[in-house]
């Protein structure tokens, strides 16, 4: 499959379309970026580390009955995937407290939530991504009523998973940012899981291996990102 012409250019992946419609290829570049894009930095083989994540997670998605836009890991940070058309709102489940919700709410970081929350946000990067609710998808018309309980399972299903996956290698699954699309009526996972969209702590001492290191100025992103890969097994050659 061959790349063409960028279809969409983001904070850090860049989506490009091939000579098949129903194929995209999407290139997870070297840049990282919070505050809604107003901090950047370049840090060399962020893309190799997140483009090999992302694939293992939904690899084993895959193979737990999830269905997810993966086709092909194509070089050392591009990756073939499906073309959905995707839902404009960004589900998170929270199993621990932290980040906005802590600011939010006012209580204990790392607080832990049962049942996890789950939560929505349009994504609108122009009003800094805000939350909303199912009857705001009813309303105008993002999400149907049904399409949403779906979601809703689907990503509880996701995080038994991966929360024992992460578990099983030492680590704890804090909370996470999935997007979906649809393909035939069908839900599929999109986007991608790696250490920019899930927040992951060392379960021995509590330390950060994800994004918030970025964000918070306090450690070394990808010293932990290759943590987190070789833990899962994966290798980054």
């Amino acid at each position: 499959m061959q790349k063409q012409s960028e279809l969409y250019r983001g904070k850090s992946k860049t989506v490009y379309h091939t000579e098949k419609k129903d194929y995209l290829i999407i290139k997870f570049r070297d840049e990282i970026s919070a505050n809604n894009g107003i901090k950047v930095k370049q840090l060399s083989r962020k893309g190799t580390l997140n483009n090999k994540i992302n694939y293992f997670i939904m690899t084993k998605l895959q193979e737990n009955g999830i269905p997810t836009h993966i086709e092909e890991l194509i070089s050392k940070n591009e990756v073939l995937v499906k073309n959905l058309k995707m839902i404009p709102v960004e589900f998170v489940l929270r199993n621990l407290a932290e980040g906005s919700l802590v600011k939010r709410l006012n209580i204990q970081k790392g607080t832990i939530l049962n049942p996890p929350i789950f939560e929505l946000f349009l994504k609108n990067d122009v009003q800094c991504d805000p939350m909303i609710n199912e009857s705001y998808c009813e309303t105008f018309g993002w999400i149907n009523k049904n399409t949403l309980i779906d979601i809703h399972m689907i990503t509880l299903k996701i995080n038994k998973v991966l929360s024992k996956l992460f578990s099983d290698i030492g680590i704890i699954l804090v909370d996470f940012k999935l997007e979906f699309g649809m393909i035939d009526n069908q839900i599929v996972l999109g986007d991608e899981f790696s250490p920019d969209t899930a927040r992951l702590w060392n379960k021995e001492n509590m330390e950060k291996m994800d994004k918030d290191l970025f964000r918070e100025d306090s450690g070394e992103i990808i010293q932990a990102y290759e943590s987190v890969g070789y833990r899962l097994g994966i290798e980054f050659n």
